[in-house]
């Protein structure tokens, strides 16, 4: 990402010696009369933008990790690094007092927090450098930092210590400074449409809006069970009905499921509702805000994956307009009969194709499991897959045309579902009926309170959910959830 600084770094003793020594140069700080984890330090630039924006003779306050150190003596080369970047500085014995020269030769090492005070300058080989003129000690590491060329090869330790990663990983580093720019920018761009953002609870009575198992837990003062919530939809209708017209949040959900590379029990949500809208409005807001993310961070509609090595192993094409394909229309793809089986033929079809499902199955999750399994996981270029069962979704409104499906899409880009969108059920009658009828391994639960506000008038609305950690990892070009989400969950140590 940046050119190579004139500073090399130093190969380490063994790690129990280095621990004795930064512990000795600790106490040595010390009787120096030296804080060693320092205090407030003020900055003019971080390392990344000065380097960006460079320009000579600048006098700069500047602050940052020593990531990269040459000692040649009377000349000393420097690396402070943060999120942001690094920059190079240089120390010169002739340039700085002489106790300040040697409390940094003799007490200093990688990964040790320092402010510098100096002007800017290229040197000889034309590396933006600092002439340092005072330095300050903001914090002294008593452990060292990864190695900075191999970094942490360990996968266990990159999500366990996440900050040993982000010391050493350049990718790591560019994938969660996009992260939170593509939130923000998520903001800017609905608030730029009237949408306003709101919070709604993440401890809820009733755990409902998805059909998914819920963490439990209880509240002590209020003597009763509240759940984590899955998904804020419940609420969020509440506040149409309320008389809110355009509403989002981006916030986490909790679903105590399975962990894999593409899902993580807590997860960032985007969920988002417009009255008057349906789920055709909501696909077209969605597709013109993915583009635009795209072409934001990306530069392009292609979106390039690749291996360790470098070599592109897939090409996203986000090129509009997107396809927009009936349910029941992909899965004559997959079997031209699969409409015209019983259920008993669907269930042995699974077995010719070699899908697996389980005896208590009902038919329309046989049919889910084949469409997963045989479609979303092949449906790299976004498809919106259009018209699903009623019996998957029991928040969407009917088709007028075809009752035994709903106005919903799933959108699917990279194998994964991205964001479902529906025209929003607004009937509170049919809305129980749905409720109590619904089958299946996991169900709705039912909200009394919301269907009450639904008894007061809810306006025709259509409702998009985004899952965040799965749209980074597309843009980024990233294969596991976890190399997108800073602290996944994992289990506990055995020691």
């Amino acid at each position: 990402m940046n050119a190579p600084s004139d500073a090399e770094p130093l190969t380490p003793p063994d790690e129990s010696a280095l621990l004795a020594i930064r512990r000795s140069k600790l106490a040595r700080l010390r009787q120096l009369g030296v804080d060693p984890f320092g205090a407030t330090f003020e900055t003019s630039h971080a390392p990344g933008p000065l380097r960006d924006g460079f320009a000579e003779g600048l006098p700069v306050r500047l602050a940052g990790r020593i990531s990269a150190l040459r000692d040649m003596g009377k000349t000393i080369f420097f690396d402070l690094s943060d999120i942001t970047g690094r920059f190079q500085c240089f120390l010169n014995a002739k340039n700085v007092p002489e106790d300040s020269f040697a409390l940094f030769k003799d007490c200093l090492d990688l990964g040790d927090w320092l402010g510098v005070v100096g002007e800017t300058f290229l040197t000889k080989t034309g590396e933006p450098s600092i002439k340092v003129a005072a330095l300050t000690v903001l914090s002294k590491a008593l452990r060292p930092m990864p190695d900075k060329w191999h970094g942490v090869a360990d996968r266990e330790i990159k999500y366990r210590q996440r900050y040993l990663d982000l010391m050493s990983n350049a990718r790591s580093r560019e994938v969660f400074l996009t992260r939170s720019r593509i939130m923000a920018e998520i903001r800017h761009y609905l608030g730029q449409r009237d949408f306003l953002e709101v919070e709604t609870p993440m401890l809820q009575a009733v755990a409902g809006g998805a059909a998914a198992r819920p963490f439990e837990t209880f509240h002590n003062a209020l003597g009763q069970p509240f759940f984590l919530r899955i998904a804020p939809e419940l609420y969020l209708k509440r506040l149409l009905v309320g008389g809110f017209t355009k509403v989002f949040e981006l916030n986490r959900n909790f679903r105590n499921e399975g962990i894999s590379r593409r899902h993580n029990p807590e997860f960032t949500m985007l969920e988002a509702y417009q009255a008057f809208g349906d789920f055709e409005v909501m696909a077209n807001l969605v597709e013109d805000l993915v583009c635009h993310l795209a072409l934001k961070f990306c530069g392009s509609l292609l979106i390039e994956h690749k291996n360790d090595d470098g070599e592109v192993t897939r090409t996203i094409d986000l090129s509009r307009p997107w396809q927009r394909t009936p349910y029941r229309d992909l899965l004559r793809r997959v079997d031209p009969l699969w409409w015209d089986y019983s259920p008993e033929q669907r269930r042995a079809q699974c077995a010719v194709m070699g899908v697996e499902i389980s005896p208590h199955m009902e038919d329309y999750e046989v049919t889910q499991q084949v469409f997963e399994k045989r479609i979303e996981e092949k449906q790299f270029n976004p498809c919106f897959v259009t018209h699903v069962p009623t019996e998957l979704v029991p928040l969407a409104k009917q088709n007028p045309a075809d009752p035994s499906v709903v106005d919903v899409y799933e959108l699917i880009i990279n194998g994964v579902e991205i964001s479902p969108g529906y025209s929003e059920l607004n009937d509170p009658l049919v809305q129980r009926t749905r409720l109590e009828g619904q089958a299946g391994e996991e169900t709705q639960n039912i909200d009394e309170d919301f269907l009450l506000a639904l008894e007061h008038g809810m306006p025709p609305a259509g409702g998009i959910g985004i899952g965040i950690d799965r749209l980074v990892m597309m843009l980024t070009g990233s294969e596991s959830i976890r190399d997108v989400v800073l602290f996944p969950q994992l289990k506990a140590r055995q020691d």
